[in-house]
Parts: structure tokens; C-alpha cells; sequence
């Protein structure tokens, strides 16, 4: 199961509207690579892939996560932080990541 908040389904749909894709959602997957061993992609989408799991968030926003990432993104919640001046980003509360690097992209299992 992947949580999805109400910050970061406002930025899913917000975006999904500036690329113009009336309907899709956001590709959550995992890369080997990255300082702490995993690193997170984030990609808008037209469609769900046939093995993807789709996960509903508010306003009926989709997450699309792949049968391999699945397994190291179970329990996570994917938020989005609105409030810091300094950057802007989607946040992944990972219960799985052992570790984190800084810039919390990155993560080791």
C-alpha cells in the first residue's frame, strides 16, 4: 500500500494538468544507484503499465509502482513539501529505507 496525502495529490493533479494528460498519474519507482545504494523516480504518466499496482489517492489521483519497486516501497507515504522556502519536493516517509542521504532522494534497504 502507498499512501498518497492530500499536499502531494493537489501537486500530482496540478501537474498532470500542465502537461496536459487528462487522465494518468505519477510513476513512483525505485533505481539502484544514488549515494545510499536506491535512489526514487518520479515521472508523470499516461496510463498504468499491465503489471503496475495503482494506488488512489484524494481528488483521484493515481501512483503507479512497478512489481520491482513494489516490495521497498511498501508502507510508504509519498507527500509533497509546500511550506519550504528553499525547495519544493515530493517527500517518500519510506518504512523500509534503513537509511537516507541529505538530500532525500536516496536511500539504502
Amino acid at each position: 500500500m502507498i499512501e498518497v496525502t492530500d499536499s502531494a495529490a493537489r501537486v500530482i493533479a496540478r501537474q498532470m494538468a500542465k502537461q496536459g494528460l487528462a487522465s494518468g498519474g505519477l510513476r513512483l519507482a525505485v533505481k539502484a544507484g544514488g549515494c545510499s545504494g536506491h535512489s526514487y523516480v518520479f515521472r508523470f504518466e499516461a496510463g498504468a503499465r499491465p503489471t503496475d499496482s495503482v494506488f488512489d489517492g484524494p481528488g483521484g489521483v493515481h501512483v503507479y509502482v512497478d512489481p520491482r519497486s513494489l516490495p521497498l516501497l511498501e508502507g510508504t507515504v509519498l507527500d509533497f513539501d509546500e511550506h519550504n522556502l528553499m525547495a519544493t519536493n515530493f517527500t517518500v516517509r519510506n518504512p523500509n529505507a534503513k537509511s537516507a542521504c541529505g538530500c532525500g532522494t536516496s536511500f539504502g534497504v
